[in-house]
């Protein structure tokens, strides 16, 4: 069974997670979809790897970017979930995509600090392959 990178009592002891009123089998919901959108943005590096192989620095940033990205999927779901590219009426735009706050990789929408933040653990480059 797939273990989430982070679980429910990570997230409210160590990160200190407070997203409003999210029950606990809400969160390990959103808890495991974080986790699997970073296998997408890390191209299954962490999954072939072995989570317990990682550097502590590696292991501790993908636990907070997870938790992270959990919140941020469960305060937006319902504009994550919709196919807006861009939409204007009466002088209003709204438009979804990458922005200076966001970033789409793989078909996966994720803050851009983030994302940021999962890079600097070597694991998101395309071009690198790890044995």
């Amino acid at each position: 069974m797939y273990q989430p990178y982070a679980d429910s009592t990570y997230y409210s002891q160590e990160y200190e997670g407070e997203s409003a009123n999210i029950d606990k089998k809400t969160l390990n919901k959103y808890l495991k979809n974080a986790s699997r959108d970073i296998d997408v943005l890390t191209y299954n590096r962490i999954v072939a790897i072995g989570f317990d192989n990682l550097t502590d620095y590696q292991k501790e940033n993908i636990k907070e970017v997870c938790c992270e990205h959990a919140s941020f999927l469960y305060e937006n779901e319902t504009m994550l979930k919709t196919y807006l590219s861009s939409y204007a009426i009466n002088g209003v735009n709204m438009s979804f995509g990458n922005s200076w706050n966001m970033h789409i990789e793989n078909g996966v929408a994720i803050d851009k600090s983030l994302y940021e933040r999962l890079c600097s653990t070597g694991l998101c480059c395309g071009s690198l392959y790890y044995d």
